[in-house]
């Protein structure tokens, strides 16, 4: 099933204050937009994304292959509309509509709003959170009195709809409306309520910010990784082991200078960010590699890293072999791999373990290792 997503960013936000609309105002080192952006760009099954803007606004967005810039209308409802009549080339299935404001929406809440769509039996899902505080009317600041809160919600976004449904039901509205909800059931459109979220607030108020920026500071990026390397040993007088030379009556053979336990740990942090293993980005057909230094290649991992904006927070080497003794250089390594990282060394572990004789490194045919890695995002 083809989703697309439809974000509205085309109002004048005047509510909010400040000198420019509330979608292009930063929050926490970003603009409002780009962290909304960033959330439906992070789902997979959402295939693109169309933006509705102002139209003096359209070179705002920078070019992404999955975004599209439309110009806004109005109202809400006309610039929605001009959204979906952009859409009609590619014809999605399904299209989420989700207002610029509410930047503080999590890909896997967008993942699970599209579900509850995919898997219902109505043409539309829309979040929302039952009403738990008394209603008062009131008038010159006093109460006048309450109202039944009884089957009352607040109404979020993403709301998703079939696309050729809610396409339909605007093109027949030719009125304002509060939401694409009500245009759908204006259409007649049976909407499904999916559960809302309290963090998926939308900016409106100056004091909002302050909130939506606490949350998005608080939300991290969480990425662990593995790798694991092995090298046989050859002719030499040490082996080179996460960046130290040690003494031993062989060396380990390989296309670089064989450091194993560097090998291993460069692999954790590429499999962490997802970007396969040191062949991809150092190909051993390579001549130009042959015999390098192996903190080349795990310095390009952490800048690597650094680039997508994470940071390594630990990280954990296992050297398994019977000989060499690891022990005595083990607080070396660290201190060796903390200067080439910049990770404190009281977040860097070396240790090491026998095999107890089994297999090629009980037999002291070869060294291997086996590493972890935590990557952690934050905002900016």
């Amino acid at each position: 099933m083809t989703c697309a997503a439809l974000i509205v960013a085309a109002g004048s936000g005047t509510r909010a204050g400040g000198d420019l609309p509330k979608q292009w105002q930063s929050l926490a080192g970003r603009r409002v937009i780009d962290w909304t952006l960033d959330a439906f760009l992070a789902v997979p099954d959402i295939t693109s994304i169309t933006v509705v803007v102002p139209p003096e606004a359209t070179a705002r967005i920078a070019p992404h292959p999955r975004i599209t810039v439309v110009a806004g209308g109005e109202t809400r409802a006309d610039s929605v509309r001009a959204g979906l009549e952009s859409m009609t080339g590619a014809a999605p299935e399904h299209v989420l509509i989700h207002d610029a404001a509410r930047c503080c929406t999590q890909p896997a809440y967008i993942a699970y709003i599209l579900h509850t769509l995919q898997t219902g039996d109505t043409p539309a899902v829309a979040p929302a959170l039952p009403v738990t505080d008394a209603l008062w009317t009131a008038a010159d600041g006093r109460v006048t009195g309450t109202r039944d809160r009884t089957g009352l919600f607040r109404a979020q976004t993403p709301q998703a709809f079939d696309f050729a449904s809610i396409l339909e039901a605007h093109r027949a509205h030719a009125d304002e409306a509060a939401d694409d909800v009500a245009v759908a059931t204006a259409a007649g459109l049976a909407v499904a309520i999916a559960k809302g979220d309290e963090d998926n607030l939308k900016i409106t108020h100056p004091d909002d910010f302050a909130r939506a920026r606490k949350l998005l500071e608080n939300h991290m990026d969480i990425r662990i990784g593995t790798g694991y390397d092995v090298h046989r040993f050859g002719p030499g007088d040490h082996c080179r082991l996460c960046g130290v030379a040690v003494p031993h009556d062989r060396g380990l053979d390989g296309h670089s200078d064989a450091d194993v336990g560097m090998h291993a740990l460069t692999d954790a942090i590429y499999g962490a960010l997802a970007e396969g293993d040191i062949g991809r980005h150092f190909p051993p057909s390579d001549p130009q590699w042959k015999g390098a230094d192996s903190h080349v290649f795990l310095r390009h991992a952490v800048d690597l890293a650094t680039t997508k904006g994470l940071r390594i927070n630990n990280m954990d080497i296992t050297l398994v072999c019977e000989r060499p003794k690891i022990g005595p250089h083990a607080e070396t390594m660290r201190h060796t791999l903390a200067e080439i990282t910049g990770v404190e060394t009281a977040r860097i572990s070396v240790k090491a373990t026998t095999s107890e004789r089994l297999g090629f490194t009980g037999r002291e045919e070869g060294i291997a290792a086996q590493a972890a890695v935590t990557l952690v995002k934050t905002c900016a």
